[in-house]
C-alpha cells in the first residue's frame, strides 16, 4: 500500500472516530509516533492524514500537539461522513439539509424570475409542465425536479449559492440514493405547487414563485422524514 492510500485510510478512520466523539472537542489526539505505531505507518503518512483532517476543520495542528476542534467549526465536506455514521441517516441532519437547500432554491427562484429573458421564461414554463406531468412519486419525478432547480440556479447565476449547493448535493444525494426510499407526495400539494409556479411565471410575482419552491420542499421534507421514521420503527 502506498503512502497516499494509507494516509487516506488513516484520515478516514480518525475522522470517523472524531465524528463519533471517541475524541471530543478540545482533546488531544495521540502523538504522530503513537499513531504511526497503531496504523503500522510511517510518520510521513500520519502527518499527511492529519493535514487532511486539518483541511476539514476537524483538528488544529499546534506545536504542542493536535487537538480536536468543535464539530461546528468543520467544513461542509463532513456532511456526507456524518450521514454515513449509521445505517439510517440522522433525521435531524436530513431535515436541516432539506431546509437549507430549500432556502437556497427559493433564492435562486426569486433571482431567476428577476433576470430571466423571454426565452428563459418559456423554458421555465415548459419545465414546470414537465414536473406536473411526472407525477407525485419522488423517484419518478426526481429527474424533472432536479433539472428545473438546476435551471433556476443557472438563470439566477449566483456563484456562491451554486457552489454551496453543488457541495451539499454531492454529499447528500449520493447518501440518500442508497436508502432507496419510496416516497409519494400528496397529489393536491403537488398541484398547488405547480399552480403557484405558473402563477408566479405569468404575473412575475417573485414571492409567489419562490414560496412555491419552498412549499415543494416542505412537502418533500415531511415525506422523507416520515418514511425514515417508519423505517426506524421496523
Amino acid at each position: 500500500m502506498n503512502t497516499t492510500t494509507l494516509s487516506h485510510e488513516i484520515a478516514d478512520t480518525l475522522r470517523t472516530e472524531i465524528l463519533r466523539q471517541q475524541y471530543r472537542s478540545g482533546e488531544r489526539l495521540p502523538s504522530e509516533r503513537d499513531l504511526a505505531a497503531r496504523f503500522s505507518a510511517s510518520r510521513g503518512a500520519v502527518r499527511e492524514a492529519l493535514s487532511q483532517l486539518d483541511q476539514l476543520g476537524l483538528i488544529s495542528i499546534q506545536p504542542g500537539g493536535v487537538r480536536v476542534k468543535p464539530i461546528e467549526e468543520a467544513s461542509i465536506a463532513i456532511l456526507g461522513p456524518l450521514l454515513s455514521l449509521s445505517d439510517t441517516p440522522n433525521l435531524l441532519l436530513v431535515d436541516q439539509f432539506l431546509q437549507t437547500f430549500a432556502a437556497m432554491s427559493a433564492l435562486n427562484a426569486r433571482e431567476a424570475l428577476t433576470v430571466a429573458n423571454t426565452e428563459q421564461l418559456a423554458q421555465m414554463r415548459a419545465m414546470v409542465a414537465a414536473v406536473h406531468k411526472s407525477g407525485t412519486e419522488v423517484a419518478a419525478s426526481q429527474k424533472e425536479w432536479v433539472e428545473f432547480m438546476e435551471y433556476l440556479a443557472e438563470v439566477a447565476d449566483n456563484l456562491v449559492v451554486r457552489l454551496i449547493g453543488n457541495d451539499l448535493k454531492a454529499q447528500f444525494v449520493n447518501r440518500m440514493v442508497k436508502e432507496e426510499l419510496k416516497i409519494t407526495l400528496k397529489k393536491k400539494a403537488v398541484a398547488d405547487v405547480v399552480q403557484s409556479l405558473n402563477e408566479g411565471l405569468e404575473t412575475g410575482d417573485r414571492d409567489i414563485f419562490s414560496n412555491a419552491v419552498l412549499h415543494y420542499f416542505d412537502q418533500l421534507r415531511a415525506a422523507v422524514i416520515e418514511t425514515l421514521n417508519q423505517r426506524l420503527a421496523i
